[in-house]
């Protein structure tokens, strides 16, 4: 077989999607009803894996194997490899196959989360964005490349779970007792926004989240306010107050031992030259929240913020004049490197105790994703944004992390990888929410850009063979 260059491996992916290939294969998938919170979708999983992405991944030489996950609960995993020698750099990629739950009766009229609807610039389906599009544009580009070159020139571990959306349950666990599965020498994989649609953006780990809930329950059941106001504690009052203590009216974090450390120079400078926005659809920032004396893009990328995620007293949908016996607020923290996820609760019991609030109870939700960070002047964070700039022949975005959260402390700290994600979505892309859409340009894009990524991978000029 003759071998063709870069552009030519370039040139055939974009036939890949003018011609509708693409559009194929992510219609296939996105028609798969894999929402991995609703447990009677588990068959859809394993049918992801079993009829949809093994079969992919054999006919361009994978070998595939699909793992029970460690939780009886949680949905299988993929684990996908094709070698070509020993002595060739290997990648470590992954995907998710899952989806968060289609909410079909909330989508606009016309649209149907299982269906690819073209509207213009926009496709919308039920994991486009999140996270069937990009998985889908990362191995077809490995398949372009193979196509023309005839091999990668390096190989491959590939891992798609079915979990993601409901925390990555069992991940963890599988990675720490597979660890001779996925020994690479980098992390390149795809979830999560561009800084702005129109520019390649690359980060290199995300901040942590850490869920919990705090609850106050004064007695059995609700009583008369005209009998009892002005006698009877109110939970919902004392529970506004509570979190009023912990983070002011603009939204600065009040707890000392919840504020990050300050940010390295090289963080300091990445950041510099960002620029937060979300294309049309994004929400204008509100310039006066958050920490002071911060940028926007500071606050995102490089701040611990806390979000209160839902609070409840008494019964809101259905308002009666008693005072209520309880209240509930469901926080979360997104932190970075650097801050310790142990110290949240006991730093938060301290301080409301010294507020007055002992009756406050506080609960850890669920397993917290921990924050990480690969230095943006890492040899192999270089390699990928200069491959890319080749490719896109602009400068791309480079973030120390995402603001957002994913599982890549697996990735970076149980597995001592170094992680590279280039997004292939955008924020506006109603991601988890109705309406889920990627933007063709973009995608058309990022099939070029991982083409020339996975290209330049093979030509023997990477940080570990040099």
């Amino acid at each position: 077989m003759e071998t063709m260059s870069r552009d030519s491996a370039i040139s055939a992916i974009e036939g890949y999607f003018d011609d509708g290939d693409f559009m194929q294969d992510l219609a296939r998938r996105v028609a798969i009803r894999t929402e991995s919170p609703e447990p009677e979708r588990r068959p859809e999983l394993y049918h992801y894996l079993t009829d949809e992405m093994t079969p992919y991944l054999q006919a361009i030489g994978f070998e595939c194997e699909i793992h029970e996950n460690p939780r009886a609960d949680a949905g299988p995993l993929l684990v996908a490899t094709r070698t070509e020698g020993a002595d060739l750099p290997t990648v470590m990629t992954y995907g998710h196959g899952d989806v968060v739950r289609g909410y079909d009766d909330q989508w606009r009229e016309g649209l149907n989360p299982w269906e690819i609807t073209v509207e213009g610039e926009r496709w919308y389906g039920r994991g486009t964005a999140d996270n069937k599009a990009q998985h889908t544009i990362n191995l077809a580009a490995m398949k372009a490349v193979i196509e023309a070159r005839g091999s990668l020139g390096f190989n491959v571990v590939a891992l798609i779970e079915t979990g993601e959306e409901c925390g990555s349950p069992g991940l963890k666990e599988f990675c720490v007792a597979n660890k001779d599965l996925f020994k690479a020498d980098v992390f390149i994989a795809s979830d999560g926004p561009r800084l702005q649609p129109g520019m390649p953006t690359v980060f290199m780990g995300s901040r942590g989240v850490f869920n919990f809930k705090m609850s106050l329950e004064l007695r059995d059941g609700g009583h008369h306010s005209g009998n009892w106001g002005g006698l009877l504690a109110n939970p919902g009052v004392i529970m506004s107050h509570a979190l009023a203590s912990v983070v002011d009216a603009k939204g600065k974090l009040l707890i000392e031992d919840w504020r990050p450390e300050p940010m390295t120079n090289s963080v300091r400078r990445a950041i510099a030259k960002l620029e937060v926005g979300g294309g049309d659809d994004a929400p204008e920032i509100d310039p006066e929240w958050g920490e002071p004396g911060l940028t926007p893009e500071e606050k995102v990328f490089g701040w611990n913020t806390f979000e209160i995620r839902a609070f409840e007293t008494g019964n809101p949908r259905n308002p009666v004049n008693a005072i209520p016996p309880r209240a509930v607020a469901y926080g979360h923290i997104r932190y970075v490197v650097g801050t310790d996820p142990m110290g949240f609760l006991p730093a938060l019991r301290k301080h409301l105790d010294a507020q007055g609030f002992e009756n406050i109870e506080l609960t850890a939700e669920r397993d917290f994703m921990n924050a990480t960070r690969l230095d943006p002047d890492h040899p192999w964070a270089q390699w990928a944004i200069k491959s890319i700039e080749t490719t896109a022949k602009q400068e791309v975005a480079v973030l120390p992390n995402l603001g957002g959260t994913l599982p890549n402390d697996v990735f970076a700290e149980i597995l001592g990888l170094p992680t590279i994600w280039v997004p292939h979505s955008y924020a506006g892309c109603s991601q988890h929410a109705p309406n889920e859409h990627v933007l063709a340009p973009v995608c058309r894009s990022a099939l070029q850009i991982m083409t020339g990524l996975w290209w330049d991978l093979g030509d023997g000029k990477t940080p570990a063979s040099t």
